[in-house]
């Protein structure tokens, strides 16, 4: 009997050092609810070294704790890899909306119902529609006195390359594929030496008139309408050539420029479908053109002085002058703009996104940190006043 009793008496000291030793739940919660954290916070921090990065963040070992991480961003044209990298995304492709993979740049076109599109056919539309008004007149007096006296034949010539000069403006807005950009090659420069061969085999001709009748009554040769047409046709053959001879050494194609507007927020990021003609090959497409011109615009300075009879010429002359005005502020402007939009921006893009693909593998100072973030604002602003500029 006693051993029994010894017995309950252990088992009742035992639970009552265990009921001791478990805290009460409201006791346990009123010493919570008295604990003050700084910053005058709340909740229970957690007791952790580094929190899970988000989507579109790599983990970057902090140096000398290797359980801890700072969460990086895959800025730029980056995705995130795996937990501990990032990496760039294709040439044509940008990375999505938590750069957790690549997707496909946008491509676009000059849209018709664009206003860069809308204005020039509406100009193109009125030169056409006076072109062919002034044609009209001619063919309808053709055999009046005036009509005739102005050279008719070379005058059809004019007006048909002033007609094409309209024209590709429609070949310029519409979607390149290889027919369209065969047809941009011929019509380029095609409108413009038709123009110029006329005009030159004009003024040549006057000029041999005026310069034979000072030496002897004989009228000099190949001034005859035919003559005058067989002699344009042969100017104008040469920019033919050279354009044929350009589809055999460059086959009209079609490219994607991801350059033009490739900016430093990728999903702004848009490529532009184009024809493969770069701006070099455009001026020596219509060098020729100019060649044309400026030949012209000699034999006007030369016939200047012919009698009032012979009023064409002093029109061509002053035509060639503003002519000649216009492309020389051409030429540079059209080089100058290309080059400063499109070559500054990509100096301050690449320089960034290599920077930022060697950082994954180098660990960085803070003075190399703050550089690039001062080198990344500075090309951010130098890229947004070229776009607004």
């Amino acid at each position: 009997m006693p051993c029994i009793l010894q017995v309950l008496d252990s088992l009742c000291s035992l639970l009552h050092i265990s009921q001791l030793l478990t805290p009460h739940p409201v006791s346990h919660l009123s010493q919570l609810e008295e604990l003050q954290w700084p910053d005058g916070e709340q909740e229970v921090p957690i007791s952790v070294c580094s929190l899970p990065c988000k989507t579109g963040e790599r983990k970057k070992k902090v140096k000398g704790m290797p359980c801890c991480w700072i969460c990086e961003l895959c800025d730029g044209y980056q995705y995130q890899y795996d937990e501990t990298s990032c990496r760039l995304c294709a040439y044509n492709m940008r990375p999505n909306s938590n750069r957790t993979a690549c997707q496909h740049i946008p491509i676009i076109k000059l849209e018709w119902h664009s206003p860069w599109a809308i204005i020039p056919v509406f100009l193109a539309m009125i030169g056409i529609i006076a072109t062919i008004f002034v044609m009209a007149t001619f063919v309808r007096y053709n055999d009046t006195p005036i009509v005739r006296a102005s050279g008719r034949e070379l005058s059809y010539v004019l007006l048909t390359g002033i007609f094409l000069c309209y024209i590709i403006t429609f070949l310029m807005i519409a979607k390149p594929d290889v027919a369209v950009c065969a047809f941009r090659r011929i019509f380029l420069g095609l409108g413009m030496c038709i123009s110029y061969a006329a005009l030159l085999t004009k003024t040549n001709r006057i000029y041999r008139i005026f310069e034979q009748g000072k030496q002897t009554v004989t009228a000099p040769r190949f001034i005859s309408p035919t003559s005058q047409i067989a002699i344009t046709s042969s100017l104008i053959s040469v920019q033919l050539l050279g354009v044929l001879v350009w589809f055999a050494v460059d086959p009209p194609n079609t490219i994607v420029d991801y350059d033009e507007q490739k900016t430093i927020n990728p999903m702004l990021a848009r490529g532009v479908l184009k024809c493969d003609i770069t701006d070099l090959q455009i001026i020596c497409s219509l060098g020729y053109s100019i060649l044309l011109m400026v030949t012209c615009t000699i034999y006007a300075i030369k016939t200047r002085d012919v009698p009032e009879d012979f009023n064409e010429a002093k029109p061509i002359g002053f035509t060639m002058y503003t002519t000649c005005i216009v492309w020389l502020a051409f030429i540079p402007i059209f080089f100058g703009t290309a080059q400063s939009a499109e070559k500054n921006p990509k100096r301050c893009l690449s320089p960034v996104v290599i920077k930022r693909e060697a950082g994954h593998t180098l660990e960085r100072s803070p003075s190399q940190g703050n550089t690039d973030a001062h080198y990344k604002q500075l090309c951010t602003h130098t890229y947004s006043y070229l776009r607004t500029n």
